[in-house]
């Protein structure tokens, strides 16, 4: 496979450079001149320049300079098309013809007559959020809603239909269902998705895509589909960009601001972003146990994250086009918290704070290829992705009733020095060919590398029992490490072909699965984790379009999901007095096979859709707690473990229309259903057979009035219902969310102001009988106020002046305070 990626690289690199030295021999032409105002008769700089072939296709272009001149190089032979265009002024056009004597055309001075009708009208980002069905997806492009103003990917991912975020654990899930494969422009992260969605500011964030029944062309794991994040890249002409910033305000104040930018001249698109978020968070909870202890947590979490973007498109020649571009993500987070816990008549037993430090550095390198051979959707991709992360985490846990002189006094009182060394590649390899008007072949070939480095250095201690159950003395758990790396190879082919009024694709995937680690701790045999899978994933795609507004889309795909580094290390990731979480090395994969079916109407100002999907899955993977066998009497053990086959099946309902000029409505219900059977350990030695038929309905609706050209008020809801699984009952959850943004400086400034859950109907409330009778609630900040301002810049009239003005008094000024 190696060789053939070479052989490819070769190949396309070849093509480029022979296609480019034929452009620059067949390029001799220069044109000239200098854009000016027609009223005012000043230079207008950073106009945008752009030279048509006369079928209307680019060949270059350019901008003016500070001045207004321009020069554009490189016109091939023959009759071209020159064109000035800038926001606020009307569309100039003019023919040039390059001869072997006429190779140089000077346009003189050329005057820019203003267009009123869109001279305040730059529109960089849409006012409101949009969902688009598409055929294997449902895009929600995120406009600049209340809901999503000074939020992060968590936050905002949480008031996407069909889309929960568990707002205590970080955890997703889509269906109800949280095995779901979470991807950031199309590629996989090595960060953990609690950690990712919290990293991400919502302002870097053009669009979410749901993609619940993936065909072949995509990697199988997630049982629920894809979630996939695609962050912002202007592709303007000129300079355009935005700056966000704001300040929420809750039990602490939080702090956010961003930037998006590029720069787009003849052959080259460079393009920026960067967002940043820092603050404290406030979570707080119980755990009570009737007629045992009750256990009261705090929790404070300071988080500082910096999330920064930036890459360049070279557009070649038409055929050949190279991307280039990294995220370099900086993540820093310092918590404190108490646990507290008392028996049964209020005395303190434990009083337990603990404090933790994360630093998470994440750098993603990724470069993209693109040939287009002469047949319109006929291309070859080549696509290469690494990542890298070095996490580390350092936790110290007390208890301030224990001395150091007691014989437990490790049990309570120790660290833990946690470092997670992550980095994947990914190559990926793609062709398509549109065989006739009707039908497209699409080939590829992928390969993925994941590897993890684990450790755990720590002075933990764990009680040990006699026979009799009696606390005998305590052990040391030892400092340990896990190495764990995954090679998947893996190739597919779609066929598409359609008649009348009928599409159908047809493809499979082939992936062959090979897992290797090795779990070391001090004083211990290794243990080893070793899997090998070759599996075909089959997928069929059905649309019937019987007219323009109603459309019918049937499909099916075999998924797995596969255990991931946190479902199977042994390491104790985090822990508290009474609760530990460690991994379960024995996880298999999950595979599901998943039908859905879809009907979208286009109705005046919207669209209706209505779906349906069901599941049939195997070895099903859940979150599961037992006793700890180091504390049987009120220790538990949080981990993961494989429930028996089940069926899950849902009904979903979205809309998306305007009632009115002044009222729109975005709102969507969905209903599922999932039986889960599974053995529970109560006991420590016999597991007891349980079954719990789990029915689940959510909704959400978001209104946004139009109360004047400048001012726009929002109210959204959503409402998720009562859970259940095989241990907990977990009670509904509610918002309400209310708002109002002002447009200022002609359109190019927004103010915002959101309020948060008003009525204070977030919470996670839980009741359970496994392992013990147990209730809960936690809590965290989610009656909040935030106060924002987005302005908007670049490729108006008004800016160019402005930018002209300061750099004249720049040039003028000298020496500052003097």
């Amino acid at each position: 496979m190696k060789k053939a990626l070479l052989i490819v690289i070769l190949f396309v690199s070849v093509n480029s450079f022979a296609q480019m030295a034929k452009d620059m021999i067949a390029k001799p032409g220069v044109v000239s001149g200098k854009v000016i105002d027609n009223k005012t008769k000043e230079p207008l700089p950073y106009v945008n320049i752009v030279i048509r072939d006369m079928a209307k296709k680019i060949l270059t272009g350019g901008i003016t300079d500070e001045k207004g001149f321009f020069k554009i190089k490189d016109i091939p032979k023959g009759n071209s098309l020159v064109e000035v265009q800038f926001i606020g002024y009307k569309l100039y056009s003019r023919k040039i013809n390059v001869t072997s004597k006429n190779k140089k055309i000077n346009l003189a001075t050329i005057a820019l007559q203003e267009d009123t009708a869109n001279l305040d009208e730059v529109v960089v980002r849409a006012e409101t959020s949009t969902v688009v069905q598409k055929v294997d997806r449902k895009v929600i492009n995120v406009g600049k809603d209340l809901t999503s103003a000074g939020t992060t990917a968590s936050e905002l991912l949480n008031n996407v239909q069909s889309v929960s975020v568990d707002s205590q654990t970080g955890q997703i899930s889509l269906r109800g269902n949280s095995n779901v494969r979470v991807l950031v422009d199309g590629r996989p992260t090595n960060i953990p998705v609690a950690d990712l969605l919290k990293q991400i500011p919502s302002s870097s964030i053009k669009s979410v895509e749901l993609i619940t029944n993936p065909s072949a062309k995509y990697n199988p794991e997630g049982m629920s589909g894809i979630i996939n994040i695609v962050l912002n890249k202007n592709a303007n002409m000129g300079f355009n960009g935005s700056i966000d910033g704001g300040v929420t305000a809750g039990h602490y104040v939080r702090y956010n601001a961003s930037t998006n930018m590029n720069y787009k001249t003849g052959k080259v698109n460079f393009f920026m972003n960067y967002g940043h978020n820092s603050g404290d968070n406030y979570n707080f909870g119980f755990v009570e146990r009737p007629g045992v202890n009750l256990q009261k947590f705090t929790f404070v979490n300071e988080n500082n994250s910096n999330l920064l973007k930036f890459g360049a498109d070279f557009y070649i020649n038409e055929k050949n086009t190279l991307s280039v571009y990294t995220n370099q993500n900086w993540f820093n987070g310092a918590g404190r918290g108490t646990a507290n816990i008392f028996d049964n008549n209020g005395t303190a037993l434990i009083q337990a704070p603990n404090t933790q430090k994360n630093y998470s550095p994440t750098q993603t390198y990724n470069v993209n290829y693109k040939l287009d051979f002469d047949k319109k959707g006929h291309n070859l991709e080549f696509e290469a992705t690494y990542s890298k992360t070095d996490a580390a985490n350092d936790l110290n846990n007390m208890n301030t009733l224990q001395q150091p002189s007691d014989s437990d006094y490790r049990v309570f009182n120790y660290f833990n020095d946690i470092g997670n060394n992550r980095n994947n590649t990914l190559i990926n390899l793609d062709y398509t060919n549109p065989l006739s008007d009707k039908t497209k072949l699409e080939l590829g070939l992928e390969y993925r590398t994941d590897e993890t480095k684990n450790t755990n250095i720590t002075d933990q201690e764990i009680y040990t029992f006699d026979n009799n159950g009696n606390i005998n003395g305590t052990t040391s758990i030892g400092n340990s490490n896990f190495d764990f790396k995954r090679n998947i190879y893996s190739g597919y082919l779609n066929y598409a072909t359609s008649f009348d009024k009928f599409t159908m694709q047809l493809g499979a995937r082939l992936e062959d699965f090979n897992v290797e680690g090795i779990f070391n701790r001090v004083g211990q045999n290794p243990d080893p984790v070793t899997d090998h899978i070759f599996t075909v994933y089959p997928s069929a795609f059905f649309t019937y379009t019987p007219s323009d507004k109603n459309q019918w889309q049937f499909s099916y795909s075999r998924r797995v999901d596969r255990p991931g580094i946190q479902q199977v290390n042994p390491i104790r990731e985090w822990s508290t007095p009474l609760i530990v979480s460690i991994g379960n090395p024995d996880l298999v994969p999950q595979f599901t096979n998943s039908f859905e079916l879809n009907y979208t109407r286009q109705i005046k100002g919207g669209n209706l859709t209505f779906g349906t999907f069901y599941r049939k899955i195997s070895d099903v993977i859940s979150r599961i707690t037992n006793i700890d066998p180091a504390n049987p009497e009120v220790g538990q053990v949080l981990s993961f473990t494989n429930f028996s086959d089940t069926d899950a099946y849902g009904l979903e309902f979205s809309a998306n229309f305007k009632l009115n000029k002044w009222w729109r409505v975005n709102s969507s219900m969905d209903f599922y259903s999932q039986e889960q059977l599974g053995n529970i350990n109560n006991t420590g030695t016999n597991p007891t057979q349980l079954s719990v038929q789990n029915n689940v309905f959510n909704a959400r609706v978001s209104n946004s009035f139009t109360a004047t050209k400048n001012l726009r008020l929002q109210l959204f809801a959503m409402y998720r219902g009562p859970q259940k699984d095989i241990q907990w009952d977990v009670e509904n959850m509610w918002m309400v969310n209310t708002g109002a943004s002002l447009q200022v400086l002609k359109g190019k400034g927004t103010i915002n102001l959101r309020f948060n859950d008003i009525f204070r109907g977030m919470k996670f409330a839980f009741n359970s009988s496994n392992p013990f009778v147990q209730n809960g609630q936690f809590n965290w900040e989610s009656r909040t106020t935030y106060l924002g301002f987005n302005y908007r810049f670049g490729g108006g009239k008004n800016k160019a002046k402005s930018r002209r003005r300061r750099d004249n008094r720049e040039k003028q000024g000298g020496g500052g305070f003097f």
